[in-house]
């Protein structure tokens, strides 16, 4: 069964850190754009980073460049979003997805994507 899991979510504080983590399951990782979206309260879902599979090339949103980091280590199947920096803007349930696969350059539109986790909730807050 194909999955994917996020955890390393929780409540940080203004200027503080978290690392997310993205496990997939019955997936060959190497093959997959990756990337992470966010939803915060009452507003649509947002991309955030992604990460190609061909080069390993990035794209961030600008509100992120900076301060967050999208890598990937594909025998292990997992991804990673490193939060730096963190904004109370930022508060908002973080999602990973992965493409069907041998795509070349990775995007932000929601439509490249296939397979989504369940989220995990960032809260940044004093």
């Amino acid at each position: 069964q194909v999955q994917l899991v996020e955890s390393g979510g929780g409540l940080v504080q203004p200027g503080g850190s978290l690392r997310l983590s993205c496990a997939a399951s019955g997936f060959t990782l190497a093959i997959h754009q990756i990337a992470w979206f966010r939803q915060a309260p009452g507003k649509g879902r947002e991309g955030v980073s992604c990460i190609s599979s061909s080069d390993g090339s990035t794209i961030y949103a600008e509100s992120v460049k900076g301060r967050f980091t999208i890598s990937r280590d594909n025998a292990k199947n997992t991804a990673y979003l490193q939060m730096n920096s963190l904004k109370p803007e930022d508060t908002a349930v973080y999602y990973c997805a992965l493409d069907r696969g041998y795509g070349s350059t990775c995007s932000m539109s929601f439509y490249e994507y296939d397979y989504w986790g369940q989220g995990t909730q960032v809260t940044v807050s004093s």
